[in-house]
């Protein structure tokens, strides 16, 4: 990604000091390392099933399709949505050799949360974009990209609530889902006068919003087991 993106990296505030952007690495280096890393994990998933084989093809094509979306489409942050959701079908194939409708529950509720967090990045770096034409949902959206980083947390709430009743998890899991309501909501008053800053703090947030719900579902499971 950074690669794609090391000539319009240096016109960005946010990104002007990253490596490649700045030649502290060159181009060569950087395709060389993403190389090695990508043989070393196609070696990792050879030791799998063939299922999670071929849908490792799957997930390289969206992540090498990704870092050039923005070029073409407003629609970047759905190709990342999926690529990072990608995970969850490979996950289901290599424990259990089949994908499920389950599996594909939770590749959208993830696939929801990724674009709306990375509307709110895009945000940060909204300025920037339209100087110099990259594409995002956060220019597509316009005047309503807070509406729909609403909706998209809504629809994650949701989801999340669908997974519990799906999978069976107990109070503690809804603990979790509260928690990460609450900071929705908290991220919604950061990025309410869209200021750059703190639209990029309320991005960073998610974090604390993936940690909540992993927590609650490991203690879920602790609990019932």
């Amino acid at each position: 990604n950074d690669f794609a993106d090391r000539h319009i990296d240096a016109h960005v505030s946010r990104t002007a000091g990253r490596p490649l952007a700045t030649g502290a690495v060159s181009p060569r280096e950087a395709l060389a390392v993403a190389v090695v890393l990508a043989l070393i994990a196609f070696v990792l998933v050879l030791t799998l099933n063939w299922l999670t084989i071929y849908l490792a093809f799957g997930g390289l094509m969206l992540a090498a399709v990704y870092p050039f979306a923005k070029r073409y489409t407003h629609l970047p942050q759905v190709v990342l949505g999926a690529a990072f959701s990608w995970a969850v079908p490979m996950a289901f194939a290599a424990q259990t050799e089949t994908v499920t409708p389950l599996a594909w529950l939770v590749f959208l509720v993830n696939l929801l949360w990724t674009v709306g967090y990375d509307t709110m990045y895009a945000m940060a770096d909204k300025p920037d974009d339209l100087r110099i034409g990259v594409k995002s949902t956060a220019i597509l959206f316009g005047d309503f990209d807070r509406h729909m980083v609403g909706l998209f947390q809504a629809l994650t709430l949701i989801g999340l609530v669908l997974m519990g009743l799906r999978f069976e998890l107990g109070a503690s899991y809804y603990v979790g889902v509260v928690v990460a309501a609450a900071l929705f909501v908290y991220q919604q008053f950061l990025i309410f006068d869209r200021r750059p800053t703190l639209c990029f703090r309320a991005f960073l947030n998610n974090a604390w919003v993936g940690l909540a719900v992993f927590a609650a579902i490991v203690v879920d499971y602790a609990l019932a087991g």
